[in-house]
């Protein structure tokens, strides 16, 4: 299980992810959240995985707060920045947890249990966790293009930086999905993403206790 300072707990079902694997890979899923212990955060499925997540701490807390802050005054009327909710694409087998959305205030307000799905979310940010870095920089750099997220914030306090990817299309030769624009940052920097710059200038890197 993952405590963005722990480790994850992966599931394993069989090769890729139909339809019918992916309902059962959330069947499974469901099962382990009624048994998990505090504080249990939530789950993310992405192809044959299922990865139970933990809570995460007041550093990780403290920045996607002050993004999301951010945000709330740069984006228009019509959109919000929320620190929660699932994002699921079920054809591709994917339901991912980011730290951060900017989804439609219509679609938001709606009245339904449903996780929101990628066609409505504008914007997800990652805050990388002390330790277990590889899913943010490695498999949501591929599911969130795939999912076809327009832009994607990777926050990374362990050192200090900030990569803003956007344009979603498919990988070199043709294998996979990859945003294929990129601009690096580091704390303390504006950092523009797609139409918003945000300062970073709030943003702290983890302490050494961690």
């Amino acid at each position: 299980m993952r405590d963005d300072g722990g480790t994850d707990e992966q599931v394993r079902g069989g090769e890729g992810a139909s339809a019918v694997e992916y309902g059962r890979l959330r069947g499974i899923a469901e099962r382990l959240a009624e048994h998990a212990p505090d504080p249990f955060r939530g789950y993310e499925i992405s192809g044959d995985e299922i990865v139970m997540m933990m809570s995460t701490s007041r550093p990780h807390e403290f920045i996607a707060l002050r993004i999301r802050q951010q945000l709330d005054r740069k984006i228009p009327s019509f959109l919000v920045a929320h620190t929660g909710g699932e994002v699921e694409d079920s054809s591709l087998g994917k339901l991912r947890r980011p730290d951060l959305i900017v989804v439609p205030d219509a679609v938001f307000a709606e009245n339904t249990m449903a996780p929101f799905h990628p066609r409505d979310v504008a914007l997800v940010a990652e805050i990388v966790s002390p330790s277990n870095h590889s899913t943010d920089y490695v498999e949501k750099m591929h599911d969130y293009p795939a999912m076809g997220i327009p832009l994607y914030l990777l926050v990374d306090p362990r050192k200090g930086t900030i990569a803003a990817l956007s344009d979603p299309g498919p990988g070199l030769g043709g294998e996979g999905s990859r945003y294929r624009t990129r601009s690096d940052y580091a704390f303390g920097d504006e950092v523009t993403i797609g139409d918003w710059t945000l300062a970073a200038t709030d943003l702290r890197t983890y302490p050494e206790d961690r």
